[in-house]
């Protein structure tokens, strides 16, 4: 979004509904709340310059009712829409939804969420930007011979993850040759139950390590980073303690990692 935001409709709830409408109010912005019936009497409703019930509780019928948000964002004007993160944040037929619609997607083009959203497809992007990733197969795995040929190539533990993914689900962790192939046909089987995509890709499953990100923010004008932090606590895969800054980074090490991000197309310009 590049242009100036007069109006958002807030398509959340709770605490993060809370902190979208605190930010537009420091902006100045009107912010448009839209709600479910349980919803009716929380604080987001009261703090919100305006409010409108979009559906019943059940979330597929109100905060991922796609056609009673964009119904409600045109009644009141808005310039855009705030999905927040969950329900709608990451789903790009919602984004498109919105930008044939005319109306702002406060979040990236339906494309970028789309290959973003395809493991297979942002490994390859960034290969493709030059940046480094761990050893593994360059696109889907959908037999055990091809498996075999990655694992020889790049030596066990593997880590096999559905491209698709997300939530920790999809993934595991193969140690030998003997169970390649129960594992591959098991996580495929579990990857088309849960995301509608039986594809799924191998990689290097890599030890004793930390899990670092770094938060980019655009508005497709100027980019810039917001420092990093560190995921490494993990349960099932699910983080749950995120720590900012890192304790472990040396200064050396973060100053290479943001100029890194800088030197790259479309980078955070630091």
């Amino acid at each position: 979004m590049s242009e100036v935001l007069r109006s958002v409709l807030i398509a959340n709830r709770g605490e993060i509904a809370l902190r979208v409408i605190r930010a537009c109010k420091e902006l100045g912005i009107r912010s448009v709340l839209a709600y479910s019936e349980a919803d009716a009497d929380s604080l987001p409703v009261r703090l919100a310059d305006q409010a409108v019930c979009i559906g019943p509780a059940q979330s597929r019928l109100s905060y991922q009712n796609q056609q009673a948000i964009i119904s409600a964002a045109k009644s009141f004007g808005v310039d855009a829409i705030h999905p927040g993160y969950g329900f709608l944040a990451e789903n790009p037929d919602f984004a498109k939804y919105c930008e044939n619609e005319n109306i702002g997607f406060v979040g990236p083009a339906s494309e970028i969420i789309r290959k973003m959203g395809d493991k297979i497809e942002a490994r390859k992007i960034a290969d493709q930007a030059g940046v480094p990733t761990i050893p593994g197969s360059d696109g889907e795995v959908s037999d055990v011979k091809a498996a075999m040929s990655i694992a020889d190539a790049v030596g066990f533990p593997l880590l096999i993850k559905a491209s698709a993914g997300g939530g920790g689900r999809g993934m595991r962790v193969v140690h030998s040759r003997e169970t390649l192939e129960k594992d591959l046909t098991e996580i495929m089987a579990e990857a088309e139950a849960a995301f509608g995509n039986p594809a799924v890709y191998i990689e290097r499953y890599l030890t004793d390590i930390r899990h670092i990100e770094v938060q980019v923010i655009s508005d497709g004008v100027k980019t810039l980073h917001t420092g990093e932090r560190d995921c490494t606590a993990q349960r099932r895969n699910q983080k749950l303690v995120e720590e900012a800054p890192s304790p472990v980074l040396t200064p050396e090490i973060r100053e290479r990692m943001f100029q890194e991000l800088a030197h790259k197309p479309g980078g955070a310009g630091v």
